[in-house]
């Protein structure tokens, strides 16, 4: 049986999705792990019985790699993504890909000339009632997207800031409520219209926070080039994390997500539901958020499975980076206070 060295750089609060996720496998050995505080590394290292490294280059040059996970500041995904290419080491990353588009699109090109395999988790694809959805899509039963509208209205305190040395500001988170918290549900808008974007036309803004530079609300419009027009509304000043809102306007019917459960009702009167298994359920080790469900795992299984058999992750480098385009559209968008046009089947430049 093939077995998979695997080092995780990054060692804060997703690193116990990773490494647990790692260590279940019978194909996949947790070498080494990395992280610039180097107690936490150490402590890390001592759980799971692996070398320590405060150094990503020096991990690489010390340990014969086959995988990485990242669990970084999101300014780092893309230097060490493309380090671990240049290596021949396979990549999984945690979202987003990058801060940048043309960062984002060099991992894949990178990836791609090296022959290794990048991945980047958007884990709540693999949610019931996201894989309801898409099928139901998919099977033609829902027809074709009308239109479709989120909602997003989460809790991220000036404190909750504080406790960070990167997040809250464009250097090295990126953005604020757009790249961290309403990226997952923007994701899941893209991957059910499944169709390049014609345009994006977004506000943002600072309403609520004293210490960020970042955005804490943003608004706007996607269109698609198949037609579909999509609102979206997001904001991380709310006094609690509100269940995220997804819902589709269809031919034959009406989708809606509300947090993790789907229903389908069909104009036929037929209805469907989707929801969590309570049943379903993976320890992550201490420190994990119970709300984190069981898709990371699933996910990451998907990805050792694409390597062992050759095939493409579910989401792969190529897939990931039309929600990078959008993501940093939105900004673009904002920023400029204008709206950004793209042409059908282009690669255009984003900021």
């Amino acid at each position: 049986m093939t077995s998979y060295k695997v080092g995780i750089v990054g060692c804060g609060n997703i690193f116990p999705m990773h490494a647990q996720s790692i260590v279940t496998r019978e194909d996949a050995q947790l070498v080494a792990v990395c992280d610039v505080k180097k107690d936490r590394a150490d402590a890390k290292a001592a759980i799971y019985n692996c070398a320590s490294y405060t150094d990503y280059e020096e991990m690489f040059n010390s340990e014969q790699l086959d995988v990485i996970h990242i669990c970084l500041p999101h300014h780092l995904h893309a230097p060490v993504a493309i380090a671990a290419a240049k290596r021949k080491i396979h990549v999984l990353t945690e979202k987003p890909m990058s801060i940048a588009f043309d960062d984002a699109r060099e991992m894949v090109e990178t990836a791609k000339e090296n022959g290794t395999t990048l991945g980047v988790i958007f884990q709540n694809r693999y949610n019931p009632g996201s894989q309801l959805i898409k099928n139901m899509l998919v099977n033609g039963e829902l027809g074709a997207i009308k239109s479709g509208k989120l909602s997003v209205t989460w809790d991220r305190s000036d404190e909750y800031y504080l406790k960070s040395d990167w997040k809250g500001t464009w250097e090295k988170e990126g953005g604020g409520v757009i790249i961290d918290q309403a990226i997952h549900t923007l994701d899941l808008m893209r991957w059910f219209v499944d169709s390049d974007i014609k345009y994006v036309d977004a506000t943002i803004s600072n309403r609520a926070h004293e210490i960020i530079e970042v955005e804490d609300s943003a608004e706007g419009v996607i269109s698609f080039q198949n037609g579909v027009v999509s609102a979206f509304h997001a904001v991380n000043y709310y006094t609690y994390d509100a269940p995220v809102e997804i819902e589709l306007h269809c031919e034959q019917g009406i989708a809606k997500m509300v947090a993790d459960r789907a229903t389908v009702r069909l104009m036929d009167g037929r209805e469907f539901i989707a929801d969590n298994n309570p049943q379903e359920t993976f320890h992550y080790d201490n420190g994990a958020k119970g709300y984190w469900g069981v898709s990371h795992v699933k996910q990451i299984n998907n990805f050792y499975e694409s390597l062992k058999s050759g095939a493409a992750p579910d989401i792969t480098g190529e897939d990931a980076l039309k929600t990078q385009k959008m993501i940093c559209a939105i900004y673009e968008s904002g920023k400029k206070r204008e709206r950004v046009i793209f042409q059908e089947n282009a690669q255009e430049e984003i900021a």
